[in-house]
């Protein structure tokens, strides 16, 4: 009998449903080559879902996603005018995304950043700094922190307004998310780059007190502590030093949107999202609404967002290196979207579809 898995299908807003169809397309190709059978269901999510159903986060959306043994989504997001027309706690990341989280306690999310060397000229950064590629994995706690702390606002008895807003970690929470992280580093070059804050903030205190009780379990990898202010000057400087690094919920958003700058576009950088039941695999950057339904749209993320599903849900991880090389070897042909094509180079610009098209075509190869 044929494997087959169940996925559910969240096209998300904006380019979300363009770049979806071409994550599609790698996926049925990936499906025509190996006899997997892929069901896929979708069902909507985030703005336009609250537009047809009242809620960002509906319940037959949901059931959809409770019955995948996966889920894929597209980005999330309106325009600030389209936002304004969505109750503030329906607005898509508040009633959509961070529920889908909290839903499936999708602590730990991997984000990798990767510059070969056919990519390596990309990066803003100068070639020696570069080198001859990127290849970092970041792990950041997902679930917990500022981000899913109390919050609070009001009006002091002084007459002006205030915010209090709650960073919130336990010791259960930090063990989870850095045993991901050492186990990651086992895995890779035996190297955990730990960012922490603790000469300021005792959430940090804490997190370092645990991280040295876990890791006594490996005794084969390195860990390497490292301030998250000094990290982010070090990921300019020097980002080759880096193999594996892992962090709570905020610095997290900002270094891994970083990393996005060091490879050149947030375009190239897919993400999964984990838990201990379910996992849901996205693209780290957001729904590009200015853009949306004009064919310039960069599917790569949202590619290698499907190759992530293949390896971490599934344990495909033959399958997923047909993804990963294909969507290597479109650049080494020659070719791009308009964000990356450059003629200078010896790109040709392609269309959102002509990507996904070809990467489809090098799959099926």
């Amino acid at each position: 009998m044929a494997e087959e898995h169940t996925i559910a299908v969240l096209e998300g807003d904006g380019i979300g449903p363009e770049i979806t169809a071409e994550a599609v397309k790698a996926l049925r190709a990936v499906e025509s080559r190996s006899g997997i059978r892929f069901h896929l269901r979708y069902a909507p999510f985030g703005g336009r879902a609250y537009f047809e159903t009242g809620a960002s986060f509906p319940p037959e959306t949901q059931k959809v996603c409770d019955e995948a043994d996966a889920i894929i989504k597209g980005p999330i997001g309106l325009s600030h005018e389209e936002s304004k027309k969505i109750p503030t706690h329906q607005q898509p990341e508040r009633g959509a995304l961070l529920p889908l989280r909290k839903r499936y306690n999708t602590f730990a999310n991997f984000r990798p950043v990767y510059l070969p060397p056919e990519l390596a000229h990309f990066s803003p950064l100068k070639p020696e700094v570069v080198g001859d590629g990127i290849n970092i994995m970041m792990i950041r706690e997902l679930v917990s922190g500022l981000y899913f702390g109390a919050k609070e606002e009001g009006t002091g008895e002084n007459g002006l307004r205030y915010v209090k807003e709650t960073l919130e970690y336990d010791e259960q929470q930090i063990r989870d998310i850095l045993h991901v992280g050492f186990k990651e580093a086992q895995n890779r070059k035996k190297v955990l780059h730990n960012v922490h804050k603790s000469n300021v903030l005792i959430s940090s205190v804490l997190w370092n007190t645990i991280l040295d009780e876990v890791a006594v379990n490996y005794p084969d990898v390195t860990v390497k502590n490292i301030l998250v202010d000094a990290a982010a000057t070090a990921m300019v400087l020097h980002p080759r030093q880096f193999d594996v690094m892992v962090m709570e919920n905020m610095f997290g958003d900002i270094l891994t949107d970083l990393a996005g700058g060091l490879v050149g576009s947030l375009g190239l950088m897919p993400s999964a999202c984990i838990g201990p039941h379910k996992a849901y695999y996205e693209p780290s950057h957001g729904s590009a609404p200015d853009i949306a339904g004009k064919g310039i749209a960069n599917p790569y993320s949202m590619i290698g967002s499907l190759a992530l599903m293949l390896e971490k849900s599934f344990a495909l991880t033959r399958e997923a290196g047909w993804v990963w090389e294909a969507l290597r070897a479109v650049f080494r042909e020659g070719y791009a979207t308009t964000d990356l094509a450059d003629p200078e180079l010896g790109y040709k610009a392609l269309t959102t579809s002509e990507f996904g098209d070809m990467v489809a075509r090098f799959i099926a190869f």
